[in-house]
């Protein structure tokens, strides 16, 4: 029995010094960031996603995205499957970056879903309406003119919450919208649905128009329809969630996408290398305990290594000169070099384009709004008076210097030149 006790606390100090290994792509920057890219591809190459979404908007509006597309595809199984690969992969990252967490049952418990108000999916109509239609009120319009003006989309969309089919032009769609005016769902013409669709029963129970099909394939065709748009809001709810538990993560990786848009391929492989390098070394103490607390009560600009910048520096530059741009929104400056370098950036340039006055070079150094609109009119009154050759036109003597016409005539007849 002895012998097995050692054995087992042999065992078990073999156990603690083993070091989970946690694998994370070049990507994820050892769990730093979020791997995106062949969720990305899946949704441009899909039928509901954008060819001309960038992958730094994509990245922006994760979860997001999912809201904006139509709801007739959302009944797919492609859509499903994206969500889940989506859904999947968030789980996974939380999982290998917070173990303890025990991220799935969390998302099994909690969790509200945003209430699909699609016709024959088991949601309640408003009350005193006969159908809902995306909170489209059919009543407020006077002719199908005025649903045509709503958009192509805009139609579709109310089409395809209510089962209808959604096909032909803009001037067909608004039409078939239209015949739902006023009237229930149960008796419009059976050939205005969607295949698969069939018309829901009227409300208090009475014998609904004869179909095609039985009332048990129509039954089945509902219960489907119901258990794909909840499948759907599920998965879509769930996204959602973790996208506010990896905010953070999605904030950084954003960040690391505009940064690497202006590297090159052997920087991006240095900075991959340093942080494996780092994660390996672990954590410096010593550099901790020094980037803890910085003594700067003159407020000076950090420098490159995040100490503040010494005082005579802070002199010789000017730092501690302000200036201030009155067409900036009284914007301060501090130090001649950024006064001046600001008014070739946008806040000057927008300023001034918002005065309506262009921003040349007879603008600069012209701060106050008052004396930019005066030098404006100015040069626009001598603009207007044309070319003058006694003033503006110019001569050169023996000796290269410049004249205007009139000082030249002047000279010459002394004979000074």
């Amino acid at each position: 029995m002895q012998t097995a006790a050692v054995k087992l606390a042999e065992n078990d100090e073999a156990l603690l010094k083993e070091e989970p290994t946690v694998e994370f792509t070049g990507e994820e920057g050892l769990g730093r960031y979020l791997d995106l890219h062949a969720l990305f591809a899946a949704f441009q190459n899909a039928k509901f996603g954008s060819k001309t979404l960038e992958y730094y908007e994509f990245v922006t509006g994760l979860g997001a995205h999912l809201g904006n597309i139509p709801r007739h595809f959302k009944m797919g199984a492609a859509y499903r499957e994206y969500a889940t690969s989506l859904l999947n992969y968030l789980l996974s990252f939380y999982e290998r970056t917070q173990p303890l967490a025990q991220i799935r049952r969390q998302m099994n418990k909690a969790g509200t879903l945003t209430v699909w108000q699609d016709q024959g999916l088991g949601v309640t109509p408003q009350a005193g309406a006969d159908h809902p239609s995306l909170d489209l009120d059919l009543a407020a319009f006077d002719s199908v003119e005025e649903l045509e003006a709503l958009g192509a989309e805009r139609v579709k969309e109310a089409l395809s919450s209510m089962g209808l089919k959604c096909g032909g032009t803009p001037r067909e769609r608004a039409l078939r919208l239209w015949l739902t005016r006023g009237k229930p769902l149960h008796e419009l013409d059976r050939k205005l649905f969607a295949k698969g669709v069939a018309p829901p029963p009227p409300a208090n129970g009475a014998a609904a128009p004869a179909s095609n099909g039985t009332a048990k394939s129509a039954a089945a065709a509902q219960a489907k329809q119901k258990a794909a748009a909840l499948t759907a809001a599920v998965l879509e709810a769930k996204v959602v969630r973790m996208c506010e538990l990896l905010s953070n993560v999605i904030a950084d990786t954003k960040g690391r996408v505009e940064k690497r848009q202006g590297q090159t391929y052997e920087e991006m492989m240095a900075e991959q290398e340093d942080a494996v390098e780092e994660a390996a070394a672990g954590p410096d103490e010593g550099s901790d305990a020094e980037d803890e607390f910085v003594y700067n009560p003159l407020k000076l600009p950090l420098g490159w290594d995040g100490k503040p910048i010494p005082y005579w520096l802070y002199k010789l530059h000017g730092l501690n000169q302000e200036f201030k741009c009155e067409v900036c929104g009284n914007f301060s400056y501090w130090g001649r070099r950024a006064y001046e370098k600001h008014f070739k950036e946008f806040r000057h340039q927008n300023g001034m384009r918002a005065l309506g006055i262009p921003n040349n070079k007879n603008f600069f150094e012209v701060t106050k709004i008052a004396d930019a609109q005066k030098l404006w009119e100015d040069i626009q009154l001598k603009q207007k008076g044309g070319f003058k050759a006694e003033t503006e036109e110019e001569y050169e003597d023996a000796a290269g210097n410049v004249y205007n016409k009139r000082t030249y005539l002047d000279l010459k007849k002394q004979g000074i030149i």
